[in-house]
């Protein structure tokens, strides 16, 4: 519900940075059901060779989608700015993107917390997703509330330029995990930890 909605009213409102949002959550949502798929091969007793290769499958799949959607994010932040295009508001939008700031952390602490009790760390990852998806909410919020505050046509471009932090370092680690890298983990579990 929520990609779809956050796609669909930053569409009609032009704006890139709820398009983005939306976008990041199509892949998340693809995420978890590779994840669901992952656990229930893990769970039916295949080898450990099997498992390993549907998370390094899933981890491809999530990562090349996610660099994709960073091509999409500076190009059309890119023409934005260049055409003096900014976004309109939409309520239904701002109400996703509120939210979601407010849900994911719950979500988040929950799939880490069962993530660690039956030791899955694909499912500790994921939970660390969720939080950066918070983090992406409350980015778009901050565009949408300084275009509607101060009228800053370009704040939705800035705005959306400014996920592509939290895109490119989810796209990157699901690659190097793809590739093999010891200690890759999604969305920056090892700030977390140390926090």
């Amino acid at each position: 519900m929520e990609a779809a909605v956050a796609v669909a009213t930053g569409w009609m409102a032009h704006s890139l940075a709820l398009v983005a949002f939306g976008a990041d959550s199509v892949i998340e949502l693809i995420a978890g059901v590779v994840l669901l798929w992952r656990l229930y091969v893990e769970a039916s007793g295949a080898s450990d060779e099997r498992v390993e290769r549907a998370e390094r499958g899933a981890s491809w799949i999530v990562g090349i989608a996610l660099l994709l959607l960073v091509i999409y994010i500076v190009v059309s932040a890119v023409y934005k700015l260049w055409t003096h295009q900014g976004a309109e508001s939409n309520i239904i939008g701002v109400m996703v993107a509120l939210v979601s700031g407010i849900v994911m952390p719950i979500l988040s602490r929950a799939k880490i917390r069962i993530g660690e009790h039956i030791g899955s760390k694909a499912l500790k990852a994921d939970g660390l997703c969720s939080m950066v998806c918070a983090y992406m909410a409350w980015t778009v919020l901050g565009g949408v509330a300084c275009t509607a505050l101060f009228g800053w046509w370009w704040v939705d471009a800035v705005a959306a330029l400014a996920l592509v932090y939290f895109v490119v370092k989810e796209g990157w680690e699901a690659v190097q995990e793809a590739r093999g890298v010891e200690d890759a983990c999604h969305c920056g579990c090892h700030d977390e930890q140390r926090a």
